[in-house]
């Protein structure tokens, strides 16, 4: 069964049923344009919100220590992943459904177009042949009907009394010129009767039902296209659930790995003041009777009452005491626990800002040396400055270290000296000779190329349709270029050369 042979006659339908599917089409097309901006916003949301109850500060970065803060933030950071995954979910409809059905749609527009102009162009030539046909009929008539009357008037003329020979003649004459014009007309008619209806079996056994069956299979084509978008729609969200579901298992672990006895220990840790506890208060017998006065009193002064437990209301402090407390640079305003913990940070901190000094040095008296090498590429003593602030600084680091670390041997007895000053030989802070081994580090020219900032591995296939983005496979080893800035994405480098971007949440750092 096919349109053209048991819809012959259905012209008018047919172009009303193709036309609802291309407005289905339009119509699932407008849908799912609304249904990415549902996910786009969606996404934004989520990222919004984990930006708003994300740890900022100090004092967070100091709560994030304990296991329940520190998982809070890891159900944030899976949220953004999660929120990726949506923006994701979002870019792939629009590539694969909206922009490829549109083009889809246009194409069909025009098909339908071509198919309906031929059927016109073929009901026009039909038409046309129809009107030949009466033309030739009507005149056929004419002719024959004055053939007629010549005759009757010819009989009439004949049986005349009065009539000559020659009007005889001539009027048998004139019949002669109707009936043979007449037979002309009725071979013109049969002959243009014969073609129409030849072209009408044509038009309506051959021409309309190939039309017809064209718009047939258009239609179908549309239908299992459609189908396909339907499917699509489940598909590219199928496609991202192993990553969303790993955002979802991030976040379960994440709330599993908690340890609350793990985290009152740190709360112990972070803020024992290593003070005894108060000892016994003396009984003072006042029934003794009263001393005679003598200097006993001025040797024994009575007994000053110690703090007692601390949950009591805090005593405001003057403007002077303030100062005081923020003037002791070497914390022994602090409890003893409490001093060595913020003594040994500082004694970081400076370790961090040496070694950053340090090597800024060192890169600095390599350049001087590459420069004399080859004066071409810029002044040596342009950089002398730099070298002599960066000097500088390293003596004035240097010198607080020694005073921080004279002072943690104070607060815990000489005990952690060694251990301090094992760990700042480690970390290199001592300062070699810059000048050593200047030119066996450095060629004679400088490359400026960009170094990967780490590596990683694919954990899923992603598919890189749009601009700046890359196509990588599962298991692949990869670059990473630039690390993740907060909006789910990396810009990474394959073995090929190929570079651009990819969602962070696809890959797993490898050391």
């Amino acid at each position: 069964m096919d349109w053209g042979t048991d819809l012959w006659d259905q012209y008018d339908v047919i172009d009303k049923h193709t036309q609802s599917g291309l407005d289905l089409v339009d119509r699932y097309i407008k849908f799912v344009k609304e249904r990415t901006e549902v996910e786009q916003n969606y996404a934004k949301q989520l990222r919004n919100l984990s930006k708003k109850y994300a740890k900022r500060g100090s004092k967070d970065e100091q709560d994030c220590k304990f296991s329940n803060h520190a998982s809070f933030q890891e159900i944030l950071n899976e949220l953004n992943d999660y929120a990726g995954q949506r923006e994701l979910i979002a870019e792939n409809m629009t590539t694969s459904i909206c922009v490829e059905l549109t083009k889809y749609l246009q194409d069909l527009k025009h098909e339908r177009k071509t198919h309906l102009s031929d059927t016109k162009k073929a009901q026009q030539t039909l038409e046309s042949s129809f009107k030949q046909l009466e033309s030739t009929k009507k005149r056929f008539a004419k002719e024959w009907a004055e053939a007629e009357k010549a005759t009757q008037q010819a009989e009439k003329t004949e049986h005349d009394p009065n009539a000559t020979k020659p009007d005889v003649e001539k009027v048998k004459l004139h019949v002669h010129m109707r009936k043979h014009t007449a037979e002309e007309c009725r071979t013109d008619y049969a002959a243009q009767h014969q073609k129409y209806n030849k072209d009408q079996k044509y038009f309506y056994y051959t021409e309309i039902p190939q039309i017809l069956n064209k718009l047939q299979d258009m239609d179908e084509r549309r239908i299992r296209r459609l189908a396909e978008g339907y499917c699509q729609f489940s598909d590219i969200e199928k496609n991202v659930l192993p990553i969303i579901s790993k955002c979802l298992e991030g976040i379960s672990a994440a709330g599993a790995k908690i340890d609350e006895k793990q985290d009152s220990m740190l709360f112990i840790e972070q803020h024992k003041s290593g003070f005894e506890r108060p000892g016994d208060v003396d009984f003072e017998d006042f029934t003794q009777g009263i001393k005679s006065a003598s200097s006993d009193s001025s040797l024994h002064p009575p007994k000053v009452r110690t703090k007692l437990w601390p949950f009591s209301k805090k005593h405001k402090i003057s403007h002077a005491e303030k100062h005081m407390t923020h003037a002791a640079e070497d914390f022994s305003h602090l409890p003893p626990e409490q001093r060595k913990k913020r003594l040994q940070g500082k004694i970081d901190d400076i370790n961090k800002e040496l070694q950053k000094e340090q090597d800024q040095s060192d890169a600095l008296v390599k350049m001087k040396g590459v420069y004399e090498q080859n004066p071409q590429l810029g002044d040596p003593s342009s950089l002398e400055p730099q070298i002599a602030e960066t000097g500088q600084n390293l003596g004035r680091l240097k010198g607080e270290l020694a005073k921080y670390e004279t002072w943690l041997s104070e607060a815990v007895g000489g005990e952690e000296t060694s251990n301090t000053i094992n760990n700042n030989n480690q970390h290199g802070i001592v300062a070699a000779d810059p000048i050593q081994n200047i030119y066996t580090e450095f060629d004679d020219e400088f490359d400026d190329i960009e170094t990967p900032v780490g590596q990683c591995s694919a954990l899923y296939s992603f598919e890189g349709n749009s601009e700046g983005t890359i196509s990588i496979t599962e298991g692949e080893l990869l670059s990473i270029m630039e690390e993740d800035k907060g909006d789910g994405w990396m810009r990474v480098l394959r073995a090929n050369g190929d570079e651009g971007y990819i969602p962070s949440s696809y890959v797993k750092h490898t050391p």
